[in-house]
């Protein structure tokens, strides 16, 4: 790993991962997504869409622009054909690898649509914040909102099913077993579309799909904190899916005694999990913003946290800070 690429509230910087050296390569918008396909970098974030063709040093505004843009992904075996999820809730369709865009207006049309909402105060619009490709079926798309719930379609966008796994619409971050592309992997939170259910009756955390993401199986029985959100799994066998966790949505390295977030890992499809946190991390002082797999080292993932540090995990639970200095750090792309 020579360089990581880390989209930050603040815009984007180049980090030479073994030197710890970073450079602005965007500044301004608020960047949550960052991904490689087919040799460009994208990036989502407060301002649309993102493109670079030169490995993140220089980037191009392509569309999107009056929203906030989560996930990004490619159909499999097209990288011309994408798809983004953004805030207010919307899928867009690029047929031309990202140049335009073009809105899934069916989309709108997906049950519960109009209750669909972040209850803070004032209210937010909805938030589709990530978006999984069927890898054996493209016209099979499954979209996590905040706060809404799980969105399914098999016909590529036309028509639309909904749910909510055991009840919880406050979705967060849904990846698929590279394996078997029936099993999802979602995190979710404690948000509410109807407040009137009590917050120490409300669950949050991992849950499990093996059906596309029709129905959904709990995960995280007995395990604290509760509030799952940055979530990554492994390309590599046996798929180690890692997520962090914090007491609740606004936990901060602010509060008095930190975040008191953690990094847990399950190596057997979420049956069990285990710390990642060495001595200083469990809990960790610092929120956990970001969290990608690590390309040289099996289990081993890359974590950014809001006091603006990157640093590399090991399976074995040792952390090494790679950048300090950043600004919070929301998304991470690492480049050979």
């Amino acid at each position: 790993m020579k360089t990581a690429i880390v989209g930050t509230a603040q815009g984007i910087f180049v980090v030479d991962a073994a030197g710890g050296g970073s450079s602005s390569s965007l500044m301004g918008p608020s960047v949550r997504h960052l991904s490689r396909i087919n040799g460009q970098c994208l990036a989502g974030s407060t301002a649309g869409i993102f493109r670079s063709g030169d490995g993140g040093r220089t980037w191009q505004a392509s569309g999107i622009g009056d929203r906030e843009v989560w996930d990004v992904t490619a159909a499999p075996g097209d990288p011309e054909t994408l798809y983004a999820v953004t805030e207010p809730a919307g899928v867009f369709l690029s047929r031309d690898a990202g140049a335009s865009w073009t809105e899934v207006v069916a989309f709108r049309r997906a049950p519960g649509f109009d209750q669909w909402c972040v209850p803070v105060n004032p209210p937010r619009p909805g938030r589709a914040r990530s978006i999984v490709i069927d890898r054996q079926n493209p016209d099979r798309w499954c979209v996590g909102v905040e706060v809404g719930g799980v969105v399914l379609t098999e016909d590529g966008g036309r028509s639309w099913t909904f749910n909510m796994p055991g009840g919880n619409p406050d979705l967060h971050n849904i990846v698929a077993k590279p394996d078997e592309p029936g099993v999802l992997f979602a995190s979710t939170g404690f948000g509410r579309i109807d407040r009137s259910e009590p917050m120490e009756k409300r669950i949050a955390g991992m849950f499990r799909s093996d059906d596309h993401g029709k129905t959904w199986r709990f995960q995280w029985t007995g395990m604290t904190p509760p509030y799952t959100r940055p979530l990554c799994i492994d390309p590599r066998p046996p798929h180690a899916v890692t997520v962090g966790s914090s007491p609740t949505a606004f936990s901060s390295s602010k509060d008095a005694g930190g975040a008191r977030a953690m990094l847990f890992q399950s190596a057997d499809g979420g049956e069990t999990w285990r710390s990642l946190g060495d001595a200083d991390h469990s809990p960790s002082a610092a929120q956990i913003h970001a969290v990608t797999s690590d390309p040289e080292t099996t289990g081993g993932v890359l974590v950014g946290t809001d006091t603006g540090e990157l640093w590399r995990v090991s399976p074995d639970t040792k952390w090494t800070r790679v950048a300090q200095g950043l600004p919070m750090v929301q998304s991470i792309l690492l480049l050979a």
